[in-house]
């Protein structure tokens, strides 16, 4: 295969056109390129030959006058061959581009792939055109093996094209080796294919050549408009300079890149006197600096894409691009009124005084469009501000602090109103408006002088001393008559105000280096009040000059020496004076004159000093007297508490010490033995004092009247309910019955429910004599209640708490003087009166025998003489019951 390949290119000139190439050229070359190697000739006619030029993209490869397109330097070729362009162009028309690919060629001898002496076995790719109408099947171009002239072969394809997706583009005469494409091909789709060629014997059906690839390039046709790839939507400020940039026009085009069918060029249709487009790189920009957002905020350009560089023939796109303009600050905000007034009560304050709007043409809700207010004039005391409302954008203008009509009658402002930007592209300034304030009258209060007022006065001055007077004076009448004076504050009660004039003396004494002095000065608050009982506040500032009247102190806390071998120790010793300078530091420390000889003490610096003892000490504490003065030599002597120790780190080192119990442990130790002793002597009381019993001799002559009592109670307090007459015994209560008597408490005819209660009581079948049972009935339930009967005394049921014994006693006595009253009942003879039971209200008040209850009833006059008639054993146990 020849290494040159010389291409004829014939002119091809349309009506508008002339210097066309075509489009692309596919070569095969060695795969060392030598410098000067031809590589392919280009042939011109038909053109303008002076005005011609025909360059190259690829500065390794030069154009020789004779169209010859030469290596200039070596080259190596790589497996993925190399691509460069042949341009050619002449005065006449726009310039054309033909595509050279270059491949590494497949007969380099030391590959040893094919063996074949005819080109056309390894023939270079073949081209067919993109969209081409032709009459199909339309040829291509010969398959030939070299093996033809030895044998008598056949051949075949495969491959995409063939029996590959597209299947049938491609058909083969597989006798003569004739490939034709079948229909039209889109090189966007498949811009080439690649078919596997095989040549076989006919007889023996075996390969007489090895395989060869066919390479088929679809050549591009201009088929494909250009195409916007983003939105055309661009913003530019107003007032911009002309040639600021808008923004770019971005398009691609399908077709085969580098070649002049996705060159394009930009181009407006509309908005020319506003804007302008690159042709080349399609950038957007102003040809004007009248742009205006007031007057129009958005523009719709049309923009044209064309390839083939504009071409007529070239394929084209519209589309609109959106330019929206940008605001700036070049309108300031502007009043709506030429001035404005407005009325204001004096000593008011934070209260809002006027609304102002402004009007704004720039972007709402922008630094451009946000209004800011100044006061630029009127308000040097600070008596007014001014603020925005963020909702409508108005001033608003506040009074900050009271104003005074006896000051300021009438005030003029000037108010500005700006943005948060600053103005920009315009000649316009800030504008200003005038504001006047009137100020009303209101009756006031008292003012004094001054807001405040100092008095300079040293410390511990004498009371009574005049300071000054601070007086107040009533704003209408400027006179000070009627008004009294008062203290708010004066936290130590340092000073008097005179009620009358305002005279200020010092009542008690002054400190300088109280707490309550804050920096020397010491503020009193007082007040004046007038006729009306308006108010008005001042300050007195008392201005505290120092005495010297503290000498300096040494600190109190022991002060700590460790002991060193070898070397005597010492401590540092500091002073503080709460006086001032020169009443205080440098101070002088000097030990007394008749001190003991042990310490020595020298000045450290203006404040301490160092204490060493001179000879060797014991450890333990030393009190030692120092004596310290300030720089006036106000001093005193003082007593410094030293520690000498052994120490380590710095601090001492505690011995053992013997634990011992302190006073308050001590009794806490003694004050249960103490209490467990209290005890024992107030059992032991208990034993000693327990009654003794008595036992009392029965001689048998007593006929049961007397029985041996084994309580140990102070006596027994005796129902009378106990002792019952048989209800047949009488009718009518005569003179010493005992019908309605204690005897006859329990009767159903008795109205007194007073009883003598005792909780354990037997049945009443423990009491079985010869009497009638209902008797023993009724003695036994008059015996459960807890009062007496005929009396309101209420006693505790528990002194009555016996056995069946107690029961039985009385059960035996209970007879005895049932049979005795019964007589007693007929007696008509006065005699025995005496010896019966009387009703009574409490047998314990004015008793000589305490309660001796078991046979007599008796009140405040009655006697114990009826004692002496019950016989001798009654009276021993009279005896008893007086005892206890």
């Amino acid at each position: 295969m020849a290494s040159v390949s010389i291409l004829c290119v014939m002119l091809v000139l349309s009506r508008v056109e002339s210097c066309y190439l075509p489009n692309s050229l596919h070569l095969f070359v060695p795969q060392e390129i030598q410098v000067g190697h031809e590589i392919t000739r280009v042939e011109v006619s038909d053109c303008d030959i002076d005005s011609l030029q025909v360059t190259l993209t690829d500065s390794d490869f030069a154009v020789r006058g004779n169209g010859a397109v030469v290596a200039v330097k070596p080259l190596t070729m790589e497996a993925k061959g190399r691509t460069f362009s042949v341009l050619a162009q002449d005065t006449r028309g726009p310039q054309s581009e033909m595509v050279v690919h270059l491949y590494k060629s497949p007969q380099d001898p030391r590959k040893g792939f094919l063996k074949r002496s005819k080109r056309r076995w390894s023939p270079p790719p073949f081209n067919i055109l993109e969209n081409d109408k032709g009459i199909f099947p339309k040829n291509i171009d010969k398959i030939v093996s070299d093996s033809e002239a030895k044998h008598r072969v056949y051949y075949t394809i495969s491959g995409p094209g063939y029996n590959q997706h597209p299947v049938g583009v491609f058909t083969l005469d597989t006798n003569t080796g004739m490939l034709s494409v079948n229909k039209p091909v889109d090189r966007e789709e498949f811009p080439q294919f690649v078919l596997t060629a095989e040549v076989f014997d006919v007889i023996t059906k075996q390969p007489t050549d090895e395989p060869l690839d066919i390479h088929i390039i679809v050549d591009d046709e201009n088929d494909n408009a250009p195409q916007f790839k983003s939105p055309l939507s661009y913003s530019v400020l107003e007032k911009s300079k002309p040639r600021a940039e808008v923004g770019k026009v971005e398009a691609t085009d399908r077709d085969q890149p580098g070649s002049l069918h996705v060159k394009i060029r930009y181009s407006l249709l509309t908005g020319l006197d506003l804007f302008a487009i690159d042709p080349a790189t399609g950038v957007i920009t102003t040809v004007t600096d009248t742009l205006d957002r007031e007057v129009k905020d958005k523009y719709n350009v049309v923009v044209q894409i064309k390839d083939m560089d504009g071409a007529v023939n070239g394929l084209s796109s519209t589309g609109t691009a959106v330019i929206t303009v940008g605001d700036i600050n070049d309108n300031p905000p502007t009043f709506t009124k030429a001035s404005y007034d407005a009325t204001i009560m004096e000593n008011q304050s934070d209260k809002l005084l006027l609304r102002i709007p402004v009007e704004d043409k720039d972007l709402v809700n922008t630094p451009n469009w946000v209004s800011k207010f100044l006061i630029t004039k009127g308000n040097e005391n600070g008596y007014f501000r001014i603020e925005r409302d963020p909702k409508t954008n108005e001033g608003l203008l506040y009074v900050a602090k009271p104003l005074d009509y006896e000051k300021n009658k009438n005030i003029n402002l000037e108010i500005m109103a700006r943005n948060e930007a600053d103005l920009t592209g315009t000649t316009a300034q800030w504008l200003t408006i005038p504001v006047k304030v009137a100020v009303t009258d209101e009756d006031e209060g008292p003012e004094f002088t001054a807001p405040s007022v100092r008095y300079v006065v040293k410390e511990n001055v004498k009371n009574g001393t005049l300071l000054g007077s601070y007086t107040a004076l009533d704003p209408e009448t400027k006179s000070s008559d009627g008004i009294k004076y008062y203290k708010v504050s004066d936290p130590g009660s340092w000073i008097n105000i005179d009620r009358n004039n305002g005279e200020v003396k010092v009542a008690n004494t002054i400190d300088r280096e109280s707490e309550m002095v804050k920096d020397g000065l010491y503020p009193v608050i007082v007040k004046a009040v007038d006729a009306s009982s308006k108010t008005g506040t001042g300050t007195i500032i008392l201005q505290v000059e120092d005495e010297n009247d503290n000498a300096p102190k040494i600190p109190t806390s022991l002060l700590l020496v460790c002991e060193k071998e070898g070397e005597l120790g010492s401590v540092l010793v500091v002073a503080e004076d709460m006086d001032q300078s020169p009443f205080s530091a440098p101070f002088i420390f000097s030990l007394p004159s008749d001190h003991d000889g042990k310490w020595s003490v020298k000045r450290y610096n203006d404040t301490a000093a160092t204490l060493q003892h001179v000879k060797d000490l014991p450890t333990g504490t030393y009190d030692v007297p120092l004596y310290v003065s300030d720089l006036q030599g106000f001093g005193k002597k003082q007593t410094a508490k030293v520690r000498i120790c052994e120490c380590r780190n710095g601090q001492c080192l505690n011995k053992p010490l013997s634990i011992s119990l302190g006073p308050m442990a001590l009794l806490a130790m003694l004050l249960p033995l103490a209490l467990l002793l209290l005890l024992c002597l107030l059992l032991a009381f208990f034993c000693v004092t327990r009654r003794e019993k008595i036992e009392v001799e029965d001689t048998g002559d007593s006929g049961g009247i007397l029985l041996t009592s084994n309580t140990e109670a102070p006596g027994e307090e005796v129902d009378s309910s106990l002792i019952i007459v048989p209800t047949s015994c009488v009718d009518q209560p005569v003179k010493g019955s005992v019908k309605g008597s204690v005897v006859n408490a329990g009767w159903m005819g008795n109205k007194s429910g007073s009883t003598l209660g005792v909780q354990d009581i037997q049945d009443s079948a423990m009491y079985n004599s010869a009497f009638v049972t209902t008797d023993t009935k009724e003695y036994n339930s008059q015996f459960n209640a807890g009062h007496l009967l005929g009396s309101g005394m209420t006693f505790d049921n528990r002194n009555l708490m016996q056995g069946s014994s107690f029961l039985h006693t009385w059960q035996t006595n209970g007879r005895y003087l049932h049979q005795k009253l019964a007589f007693l009942g007929t007696e008509e003879d006065g005699r025995y009166a005496d010896d019966i039971i009387h009703s009574y209200g409490f047998e314990g008040v004015g008793s000589a025998a305490g309660s001796v209850g078991c046979c007599s009833d008796y009140d405040d006059n009655d006697t114990l003489d009826f004692l002496n008639t019950l016989g001798p054993k009654f009276k021993t146990l009279a005896g008893v019951c007086t005892k206890t």
